[in-house]
């Protein structure tokens, strides 16, 4: 897809607030639909009036302390120039820790995990999300139960084919629905908060501390229920690339906190009223004229909700493949005002199909809240380890200051973690199994190009070395200019050698190009994004350098460094080698990895594809390695 890359004039703060509700929050906005239902199911607490102000104190200070405090005012502000999620915050950890080795490698496998674990949660969200929505027919009438799986279904279906369209399409389309239905759970849960006002009381720390204490191990297990309030919080950060900061921050403070604090005490004053509204609080808590209506607008709120980590997860995997992580795939940019808003089709397809998985084999809401939390509690966990890591080398901060970090919050989210762990057996298999999954490709692939690196080192020759031996015994030249890519600066490309060897020539002039996607930052200086050397006998090393959230076109950053004066990009003559791996039974990596790696390598996008090169000014040059 070919668009205009310039950069347009953002709309105004109040519009990009407005497209951020709703492609940001959907998913934390949508969680009142089966949070405290989890907290009070048959196998939770019993919804006796302690109980309900303990679970509420909780729900309110875990959105006040994690959500708030952590994500919108501390992670939100680690952003790698403009660019959010584990994977941007993996490689500002790994950009701090340089300097000790194994460090590095710890943040690098901290923020793979962070990114497998966020994989899971992009799947298991949908289907929870839209699935509790459609579940409220069954609350109008149990003649509808047998049509809740394929309506969620067809739901689910639909949303994904919307996704080529973009987020900035789907940011316009949603947001005032989601605005609408952030203003229509704070209205039903402030008319039954102003009938019964005395749950305000939960507002009192006191009753968190004592519910904890009265309920022992079994309180702890609800801390299950309890991070149900904070799924979507690492949405927010990883969608800040598509809506910046202060959009975000704007929206979350005027409209979804209030709103979800007020449908949450709301849905507790109900409780407290009628205990056993506890099989669905929140469709119990709206008035049975307004029924229907209200589920249509839960079902667009529960689309929007999988709009969050969709795009989220889009975000995530390119900057996953530009740090080298992933292998190359297709990626589209969908807007012509903002870079980070893509489109990525075969990892769409993946997550639908996953999607699609999870709720034939779950079948229902109450058997995916089994399986939820694990993944959004250990990202928390994760992220903020990186965090303080962040903070301790780049923000500069001082021991003291860390350790209260670091207390409050690893305390917190190891809890949380701790207590989702117990749901293994319940669910939270599947969402482990996706991560573990990822995390399997992201490192197998990281491994075997590093491997695939060595074997054609070990059988390559120096570049300085070559030179000289050009320069004493010149072949044959032709016309024109040939440009080599290559992943190294100090090795003669394999396309160059196998061009010498079988055609015994050289060109007039020479280009050994190295592409530097592997970067800590987002976005790379102008003055270190291009970089040019004469290396003698008509040979050039020209280095380019872009950043894990940049649009990646070879040819046009060639035409902007002019190389020489009149020199035309169109006339180059591309040359790259495509590697043949062959699965040996040589040490450093397993057998069945290394088919794994074999496998993605051949079904990976190719690098001139990728690259943005013509297919008309390119040859390949096949080259057999033994892995």
């Amino acid at each position: 897809m070919t668009i205009d890359r310039a950069r347009k004039d953002k709309p105004p703060l109040p519009l990009l607030a407005l497209a951020a509700i709703g492609v940001v929050f959907g998913d934390i906005a949508t969680s009142p639909l089966y949070a405290l239902q989890q907290g009070f199911n048959e196998q939770g607490m019993a919804p006796t009036a302690a109980n309900v102000l303990g679970l509420l104190s909780l729900c309110l200070y875990a959105l006040l302390v994690i959500v708030t405090g952590k994500y919108v005012l501390f992670v939100m502000h680690a952003n790698n120039h403009g660019e959010g999620g584990m994977m941007a915050l993996g490689a500002l950890a790994r950009g701090a820790t340089r300097e000790y080795r194994r460090l590095t490698r710890a943040m690098i496998m901290i923020g793979l995990a962070g990114a497998a674990l966020f994989f899971g949660d992009s799947v298991i969200t949908p289907a929870i999300s839209v699935l509790s929505a459609v579940e409220g027919l069954q609350v109008a009438t149990s003649a509808l139960k047998p049509w809740v799986l394929p309506i969620a279904a067809g739901i689910l279906i639909g949303l994904f084919l919307l996704q080529r369209h973009g987020s900035s399409l789907l940011g316009h389309v949603f947001g005032p629905v989601m605005a609408l239905w952030l203003l229509a759970i704070a209205a039903l849960g402030a008319a039954v908060i102003l009938r019964h006002p005395t749950v305000l009381a939960a507002a009192n720390p006191k009753y968190a501390l004592l519910y904890m204490a009265h309920n022992g191990f079994r309180g702890f297990a609800s801390l299950g229920a309890v991070v149900l309030v904070l799924t979507g919080a690492e949405a927010l950060y990883a969608d800040i690339g598509h809506f910046g900061e202060a959009p975000i921050r704007l929206a979350w403070f005027v409209l979804a906190l209030p709103a979800l604090l007020l449908n949450y005490f709301g849905q507790g004053a109900l409780l407290l009223m009628n205990p056993k509204a506890a099989s669905n609080p929140f469709y119990l808590l709206v008035p049975h004229a307004l029924l229907y209506p209200m589920i249509s607008l839960a079902a667009c709120a529960t689309v929007i909700a999988s709009q969050a980590v969709i795009s989220g997860s889009f975000s995530m995997v390119r900057q996953g493949i530009q740090l080298g992580y992933l292998p190359r795939a297709r990626v589209l940019h969908t807007s012509s005002e903002m870079e980070g808003q893509i489109y990525l089709p075969t990892v769409n397809f993946m997550l639908f199909a996953a999607v699609m998985a999870a709720v034939l084999l779950f079948r229902s809401s109450g058997n995916l809240g089994g399986a939820y939390g694990i993944a959004v509690s250990g990202t928390m966990l994760l992220t903020t380890v990186l965090m303080l890591v962040v903070a301790w080398r780049n923000w500069r901060w001082n021991i003291p200051r860390l350790l209260v970090f670091g207390l409050v919050f690893l305390t917190i989210d190891a809890a949380f973690f701790s207590a989702n762990m117990l749901k293994i057996v319940d669910g939270g298999w599947f969402p482990l199994l996706l991560a573990a999954a990822a995390l399997l490709v992201m490192s197998t692939w990281r491994r075997g190009r590093e491997l695939l690196l060595q074997r054609l080192h070990a059988e390559g020759e120096n570049l300085d070395e070559f030179i000289s031996r050009m320069t004493e015994d010149s072949p044959l030249r032709a016309d024109g200019i040939a440009v080599f890519l290559t992943a190294s600066h100090e090795w003669v490309p394999q396309a160059l050698l196998q061009n010498l060897k079988h055609n015994q020539v050289l060109h007039r002039r020479n280009l050994i190009l190295h592409v530097d996607a592997d970067v800590d930052t987002s976005h790379v200086e102008s003055g270190l994004r291009s970089e040019v050397s004469k290396l003698g006998g008509e040979f050039y090393q020209i280095v380019l350098r872009f950043g894990f959230a940049e649009y990646i076109d070879v040819p046009e950053r060639l035409r902007a460094i002019g190389i020489e004066p009149g020199l035309d990009p169109d006339k180059l003559t591309y040359f790259i080698g495509r590697d043949k791996v062959v699965v040996t039974e040589k040490a450093q990596m397993s057998r069945w990895r290394k088919a794994l790696f074999a496998y993605m390598t051949r079904n990976a996008m190719p690098a001139t594809t990728y690259y943005g090169i013509p297919p008309r000014q390119l040859i390949e040059i096949g080259t057999k390695i033994d892995l």
